[in-house]
């Protein structure tokens, strides 16, 4: 299992009890939380020079899609996770066509298995509702 203690990840997540939790689970896997980020124009402000490990991304931020600011990540070379409640109904841009997708609601399990896999550098893979149901 990989060892994500003091990886730096940035939360850009609107709703405040979602990102709580996934704060909350975060910092029990021992990972520094940059954020939250509740909105596009905060998430494009720090996305050119955060430091962080990877980004965990809400796709819809109050009705805005969070794309402009994951293009910016990508582009520094930060692993991104969109997390969002149309995963396999709504596709991802192309260029983020390979990228993790995890699907809302989320486990705590789910979450750390997805940091996991992108700490570790495996392959990212979308996490299906099948494995999403079968993680409660």
């Amino acid at each position: 299992m990989t060892d994500v203690a003091g990886k730096r990840v940035l939360i850009v997540e609107d709703e405040l009890l979602v990102a709580m939790s996934l704060e909350d689970t975060l910092r029990s896997l021992g990972c520094a939380v940059i954020g939250p980020v509740a909105t596009l124009s905060e998430a494009l402000r720090i996305a050119g020079d955060v430091d962080a490990d990877l980004a965990i991304l809400d796709v819809n931020l109050r009705g805005e899609q969070v794309f402009p600011a994951a293009e910016i990540l990508a582009g520094r070379g930060v692993p991104l996770v969109f997390c969002s409640g149309f995963v396999g109904a709504s596709p991802l841009p192309p260029c983020f066509s390979d990228a993790l997708q995890v699907p809302k609601p989320y486990t705590d399990r789910v979450i750390a298995s997805a940091v996991r896999q992108l700490v570790g550098g495996q392959p990212a893979r979308t996490v299906s509702r099948f494995e999403w149901a079968a993680h409660p």
